[in-house]
Parts: structure tokens; sequence; C-alpha cells
């Protein structure tokens, strides 16, 4: 049997993202390594529990070495234990981190994972303000962690953090957990200063969720918050580390048993992070999404990564440095990572939405997004988001990203009016597939 309407949505989508340009700053394009893993046996077996954590300091000859039978509630895992044993390692070797734990499928849920492990229904979370760029999962009250915890908000001033506001909420709430993270922005969290500000709260655990910066931490473009104190660092495996949709928790400390309960302590906060995921918040991982990951990791461990993240942070500086050109207010004057928010509205008068629609037609990808105190509504807010991985993954350089902002601000003039502009946004529309059609996507490559 064929489920050819399926396959043919699939067909239609490979070609949709081979033909335009992705510049939404969460994708990105995986290997082809990675679709294998993805796409293997692996999806078949069940793997409740964890492998055995001894042995994960040398290489991947040495993890392998090790064939103890872990901490299982089913039988057969001589391969899967393995396999998880190599993403922990990696991602371990990748991060600097003492312990990792590869099982979350989203980040959301590494997210979740973490606050149960740490938090009591009550305690207070300090993050970034959702209107000022934090992420859902840091607060919003249509989440399930904010029905059990108090989240409290820091501001950010001039497109930065407002340290001076998240240092005084913080000896004022006492928080559990200081948490430094976002979806939209731009800026190099000074993550010295906020560790110096957690050290004086007694018990509170500094948090780092760097979904969107992994990739560039990993390349060695963008500080690690493990480096200066920071206890736990939450993070997607897509967007810029190239890897499967999934999640992943690296932090700093004591690794334990597992299946064995241990004191509360910042010290033990590998041991209660992993028996939050399982059984805590999640049943049995994703073995072929593991797979996958280990493969990206592996992936990012290579010297030709750190070219990567390194083009990724050049590309998005001259795509915005060339937007402001051609007329776009972007929050925060540009951009330090691989991401960059403008204001529409301020700068052509209309919302991102609006813009959105347009660059859809002719295959250029980004998303409607609020600004900093937006006074429009989530779905017609006043930006738009866009950044660089998916296409500095394609090979995209600098002089690409000239062309790209002249298309975008050729598209955003004719928005102004609402006269038919066919015959333009087509022209554009075959300029645009011209081009991504000389830079394939890695599985076609």
């Amino acid at each position: 049997m064929n489920d050819e309407k399926i396959f043919k949505l699939i067909e239609n989508e490979r070609q949709r993202q081979n033909e335009g340009l992705e510049l939404i700053p969460s994708e990105n394009y995986v290997s082809t390594e990675v679709l294998r893993a993805m796409g293997s046996v692996l999806t078949n077996k069940y793997c409740e529990g964890y492998p055995n954590f001894d042995g994960l300091d040398g290489d991947d000859d040495a993890v392998l070495a090790s064939t103890d039978a872990g901490h299982r509630y089913y039988g057969g895992q001589e391969n899967t234990n393995q396999v998880e044993r190599l993403a922990i390692a990696r991602a371990r070797r990748l991060f600097g981190a003492d312990h990792a734990n590869v099982q979350p499928h989203s980040g959301a849920q590494a997210n979740n994972a973490v606050y149960n492990a740490w938090l009591q229904p009550g305690d207070t979370v300090l993050g970034m303000n959702l209107a000022h760029g934090g992420h859902l999962t840091h607060g919003s009250p249509v989440t399930q962690s904010a029905k059990f915890y108090n989240f409290a908000a820091y501001g950010t001033k001039d497109g930065d953090i407002d340290y001076e506001d998240l240092e005084a909420k913080a000896r004022e709430l006492q928080p559990k957990i200081i948490l430094v993270g976002y979806s939209a922005f731009m800026k190099v969290p000074d993550f010295e200063r906020v560790a110096k500000i957690g050290a004086e709260i007694p018990g509170c655990l500094l948090m780092a969720d760097m979904a969107h910066v992994a990739g560039l931490i990993a390349g060695g473009v963008h500080p690690n918050p493990l480096k200066f104190g920071f206890h736990v660092m939450t993070t997607t495996t897509h967007k810029t580390l190239r890897g499967p949709r999934g999640g992943l928790i690296l932090s700093r400390g004591i690794v334990g048993n597992p299946l064995k309960k241990c004191e509360h302590t910042l010290e033990n906060i590998p041991t209660l992070i992993d028996r939050s995921v399982f059984p805590g918040t999640q049943g049995g991982p994703l073995m072929h999404v593991i797979a996958a990951k280990a493969v990206a990791f592996y992936e990012a461990l290579q010297p030709e990564f750190k070219e990567y993240a390194a083009q990724v942070v050049r590309n998005a500086k001259v795509l915005a440095e060339e937007l402001q050109k051609r007329g776009f207010k972007l929050i925060g004057d540009g951009t330090e990572n691989h991401l960059i928010l403008a204001n529409i509205k301020a700068s052509f008068g209309y919302d991102g939405k609006i813009l959105e629609r347009a660059l859809d037609r002719i295959g250029l990808n980004l998303n409607a997004n609020a600004i900093p105190n937006d006074t429009l509504p989530p779905f017609r807010p006043s930006g738009v988001r866009l950044g660089t991985p998916a296409i500095t993954t394609r090979g995209l350089g600098e002089a690409e990203m000239v062309q790209i902002a002249d298309w975008m601000a050729r598209v955003a003039t004719l928005c102004v009016d609402e006269e038919n502009h066919d015959e333009q946004f087509d022209k554009m529309r075959e300029e645009v597939r011209a081009l991504a059609l000389r830079f394939p996507l890695p599985s076609e490559q």
C-alpha cells in the first residue's frame, strides 16, 4: 500500500523548501544523515529509563566500550543504550556540561522538566517579560506551568536586558529560578552579571534557555552560560544546532543513579532533572530522534561547524545593516546573533502580518512578531522576525544578504498601497526561485 496523498504533500513541501528561502530564525535544514537516523527502525523500540552513565568522559570509542545494562524497564536495549550514551557524551563534550538529558521531546518539555525538578507549587521564577521577547514557557498564563508557579518578569531597555530591573526584582522576590532566555532578543546576555545576582539568593537555580543560540554557543561565537556559573541550560536541538526537532537539558553538578532519590540541592540538579524527565513528565523516549540528535551533535563537533556559526552571525549583521539602509527600523538597532526584529508599523505604516503574507508570495518566509510594548494584537503585531541559520546552511553569504534585503524592501514598498502588483510579485518570485535553486537543500546536494 502507498499513501499517495501524504507522500504527495511531503514532495510538495520538499519542493517548497527547495524553491524558497527560509528566514524564520527558529528553522533550519538538517543533513541527510540526520534524516536517515530519524527514519530508522529505532522508532520501533521502547526504552523507558536511562542507560548507564559511567565512562562518558572519553571519545566515542571509549563510550561504546561500556556495555552495562543501565536503568531500563524493557529488555533488548544493547543498541539503544549505546545510541543514547553517545548522544549524552557528545552533548556534554559540545557544551562543557557535567550531564546531559537528551530525552525531552521539545524545548517546552525541557523547560517544564527543570521547573518540576526544582520548584514547588507557588515558587517564583524570574524571567524575561513575554512582551519584550521572552518565550511562552517563561510565564505565559496560557501555559500549564503558569498555573503551578509564580512567574515574575524583568524587562528590556534599548533592546537589551534591563539589568537594574532584574537585580531589583531578584532581591525583592527571592526567586527559586532566575531564567535568561528568549524568542525575540538580538543581544548577547551578560551571564556573569546575572550569575552574581543569583549567587546572592539562597537556593536560587540559574537557568538559561538558549534554544535560539545553542548552535552559536556550540560554534564558539556566543558565550556559554554554563561557564559563568549557571546550573542548567535548556535548548531545542533544531534551530541553530541543525538537528531534529527535540529538546535537551544540560547541567552542572553530581551525576547520580536516576532510580534513587537524592537530596534537593543544587549539586544534585543533574539527577533531579533525570528523575523529572522520566518518570516525572515524560514516558518512553523517542530513540530515532535521540539517534538524530547524536548525529547532529557529532556534526556540531566538527571544525566546519565553527565556520558555519560564524557565518550565521556575519550574514545576520549584513542583512540587518542592509535592511536599515532601506528604511527598516530594527529593535535594538541591529543584531549580535542570528535574529533580527523589525518594527514594520513604524517603518512602513502597516502591521507585520501584511508583510509576512506578501513575502510568502515571492518565496521569502519569515514570521510576524510582536515588538516590545506592542500596541497591536498578537495575530496582527507591529513587527516581523527573521534570521539567517537556514539560509546559511544552504551556503548563502553576504552578497545574497544584500539581495534579500533588496527584495524585502521592494515588497514592503508595494504593500504601502492597495494597487494590484501581481506582475512585480511574479517577477520577484522567479528571481527568488532562481537564487534558491543555486543553493540546494543539504538533502539535495
